[in-house]
């Protein structure tokens, strides 16, 4: 597949560039997710049920400190968009420069802090019971690799930007190939449990480094000097803004994972934990093809934004719902009718076996409407608008899952844990869907008709 140059992304048909770009943004996604789906696999199947519990507790907490580099990567790369559309070739230099000394300044300190307080932040995020021995066994080695997966993710977002995601699909490849190897021969031959699934993932980080570095050094657009490495207040405080829509965002899927496990567990026990554990992997996993698009849509809208095309943002944002939504659909159709089997792949336990189906079949329930509640809250972000964009991408999780999880198990237990998820679906797409009408009726239209 060919790579897109910035200055296409502003005269190529959509149809052609989101293709060009969400393609490679789903297959990385896909094998990303893969990664995970089978390192949960391999933990069920050689160590056990418990260990999928750990996991979940542990894989919240190494997300919410790489989400550092997402967050960092996803504010710079709409900076770098809208620059290049612009051709201010010079602020999307210095905000690439000052995106990396952030990310790896605030990656490091997260990870001393996490080493510090390893079982306090163990026991905040649910590892209750016989999960604290196997989590703090996976948490400390996996630490040491965040840096790496922060600059990763920092890095991915920026080569998207430049109109490269062939090469960030490489760099998602990459680490999911690694990490699947390393799990078979440290878990299976070499017999070291949860240790030996850590030191798999943490290696699996710095595989993705080198080729991020690699990319950076001899294919990027972007040749940074020392200057654009000196932090400048204007450029900080917009990456800042930007980039707080996706930190809250994980922040807010962290509260949401320790009010889970809490939950769960008092409801459930560990079984029920381990339960939730499933569902996530196949939330990440199923749904690579949505979250693709919007990567996709992402550097697309943002440049033409940039370059105050607004027809092409308009038309952006329709095709990007329309797909998206209808690979949700067949996601919900596969979902529904394999759920039994594909549970069984997990684990043995009988008892996961038989409740976890018509639990994931709740969670899932909704997911035909998500891609309008995820474009929408992409195009905020897009276009450098960070307060709605924080409002509309903190709808699902902060205004509606974990309310509805403090609530409803109290009165239906745990089934009132898995459908709070559908419920939430729908709510947040329909506040998002909204706003989201109204800025294509009034805001684009208007200016774009010079009105």
């Amino acid at each position: 597949m060919m790579a897109v140059s910035s200055t296409e992304l502003g005269t190529l048909p959509i149809r052609e560039l989101l293709i060009k770009q969400s393609v490679p943004a789903s297959i990385g996604i896909l094998f990303m997710s893969v990664n995970i789906l089978i390192d949960t696999i391999f933990v069920g199947q050689w160590i056990g049920s418990l260990a999928i519990a750990a996991v979940s507790v542990v894989l919240p907490i190494t997300f919410l400190i790489s989400s550092l580099g997402m967050a960092l990567g996803i504010g710079g790369s709409s900076i770098i968009s809208r620059a290049l559309g612009a051709e201010n070739r010079e602020k999307a230099l210095q905000t690439f420069g000052n995106q990396i000394v952030l990310t790896l300044g605030l990656a490091i300190l997260a990870v001393l802090i996490g080493l510090l307080y390893s079982e306090e932040v163990l026991l905040l995020f649910g590892a209750n019971g016989e999960i604290m021995q196997p989590a703090m066994d996976f948490f400390i080695p996996v630490l040491y690799g965040v840096p790496f997966l922060a600059l990763c993710m920092m890095g991915n977002t920026v080569i998207r930007a430049e109109g490269k995601p062939k090469f960030a699909m490489i760099a998602m490849i990459i680490p999911a190939f690694g990490n699947i190897i390393l799990d078979v021969i440290f878990i299976k031959f070499l017999n070291l449990g949860m240790f030996g699934a850590a030191l798999a993932t943490s290696l699996s980080y710095f595989m993705c480094f080198v080729f991020i570095f690699w990319f950076f050094i001899f294919k990027s657009e972007l040749r940074l000097q020392m200057h654009h490495y000196v932090l400048q207040i204007n450029i900080v405080s917009e990456i800042a803004s930007l980039g707080f829509v996706t930190f809250a965002r994980q922040g807010v899927v962290a509260i949401l994972s320790i009010i889970l496990n809490h939950t769960l567990y008092i409801h459930g026990g560990e079984i029920s934990v381990a339960i939730y554990g499933i569902i996530s992997r196949m939330l990440m996993f199923a749904l690579f093809p949505i979250l693709g698009v919007t990567q996709g849509f992402l550097p697309v809208a943002g440049y033409n934004y940039g370059a105050k095309n607004y027809v092409r943002v308009n038309e952006t944002i329709s095709k990007s719902i329309k797909w998206a939504a209808g690979l949700a659909t067949i996601i919900f159709i596969v979902i529904l009718v394999l759920a039994e089997p594909i549970v069984a792949i997990f684990s043995k336990d009988a008892t996961i076996i038989k409740e976890t189906p018509s639990a994931l079949r709740l969670v899932f329930a909704a997911s035909p409407i998500i891609a309008i509640q995820l474009i929408g809250a992409a195009y905020f972000q897009a276009a450098g608008k960070a307060i709605p964009a924080l409002l509309l991408t903190l709808t699902k999780q902060g205004f509606f899952l974990i309310p509805l999880i403090l609530v409803l198990p109290n009165y239906y237990g745990i089934f009132g844990v898995w459908i709070a998820f559908p419920i939430a679906d729908i709510l947040s797409t329909l506040v998002t869907g909204f706003f989201l009408k109204r800025e294509m009726n009034r805001k684009l239209t208007y200016v774009q008709d010079g009105i």
